[in-house]
């Protein structure tokens, strides 16, 4: 009999194979003593102090199952031999629809529109007659919007940005072309960033990309342009964009991540001009996770290949 620790945050049921034992256990608390011969468990919310403790007591571990599609967190909780997998797949649906909100609410200035309101003023240099032509992001149409990290989540956001009028240019290890977008490298964000009217990040977190989005970078795009991330925030370098926001050599921003979560009250990005802050919310609900979990359980009993192995 295969035990399974299940958390009580996945809702979503799970058709378990023959063999297989479920353990539910809550995410704020340690794994339960019934269930330390556990062989596979299934993380969703988990601190890392909890992730710790399981690992130092779940001696028969073989399998961590992370729900989350960028599982840095996990990786720094549990060693080899244990594999990892994630839940890439899993949150493209509504990371995408949250990236598409965050990036209309900048360009159709929504924070501005929502702040008159609660002033009871009529923003009218926010309505009426518009240029047709400015510089400055105020529509999709005609944008030139770049997306780095052009993985699975990419791959569903870059239809709806094309439906509605955009030009969009992918940006990952390798060159090509993905889901019929341009995709170029690292390597070309001096001759791509210039021309961007918003840079979408939907990076992992890792050694390699911490920080990626530094001055440099920020300083490589038009002073109309916006940046959103909602991939990690470590890879944003939070104090280089509040000078350039302050200093006006930035359009503005849109974060759903953050170095720090939750973003502490004394963050000077709070009461940065033209900035957004979402509180981590692109992501969780992982759609189809109990197909995910059945179908690597019945690898990991027949001894197949498990799916969204991670690399370490």
């Amino acid at each position: 009999m295969t035990t399974v620790l299940l958390p009580t945050t996945l809702t979503e049921p799970i058709d378990l194979p023959d063999g297989v034992r479920a353990v539910r256990y809550d995410v704020a608390q340690p794994v339960p003593d019934d269930a330390l011969d556990a062989e596979v468990l299934v993380v969703w919310g988990n601190g890392r102090r909890q992730m710790r403790d399981a690992a130092a007591r779940l001696t028969r571990l073989r399998w961590v199952a992370s729900l989350a599609a960028g599982p840095d967190a996990v990786l720094e909780c549990f060693d080899e031999p244990v594999v990892v997998t994630s839940g890439r797949g899993l949150h493209d649906g509504p990371v995408a629809e949250h990236t598409l909100a965050l990036l209309l609410a900048c360009a159709r200035r929504l924070p501005d529109l929502v702040h008159a309101q609660d002033e009871h003023r009529w923003a009218g240099d926010l309505g009426g007659i518009q240029p047709v032509h400015d510089d400055a992001f105020r529509t999709l149409g005609g944008a030139h919007v770049v997306v780095w990290g052009f993985g699975s989540i990419a791959a569903r956001l870059a239809p709806l940005l094309v439906a509605l009028g955009a030009r969009v240019t992918g940006v990952a290890r390798s060159a090509g072309a993905r889901h019929g977008v341009p995709v170029v490298t690292a390597d070309d964000l001096d001759d791509v960033l210039p021309t961007a009217d918003a840079l979408v990040s939907l990076l992992p977190a890792t050694d390699g990309t911490r920080h990626v989005i530094d001055a440099r970078v920020l300083g490589l795009l038009p002073a109309h342009a916006y940046v959103v991330n909602v991939g990690r925030g470590a890879v944003l370098d939070e104090e280089a964009l509040v000078d350039a926001l302050r200093s006006g050599r930035l359009g503005g921003a849109a974060l759903d991540v953050f170095d720090r979560e939750p973003l502490p009250a004394e963050s000077p990005l709070w009461e940065t001009p033209r900035l957004l802050v979402s509180p981590h919310a692109a992501g969780g609900r992982p759609l189809g996770a109990g197909a995910l979990l059945r179908r690597n359980l019945d690898a990991y009993l027949a001894g197949r290949p498990l799916t969204n192995v991670v690399e370490r």
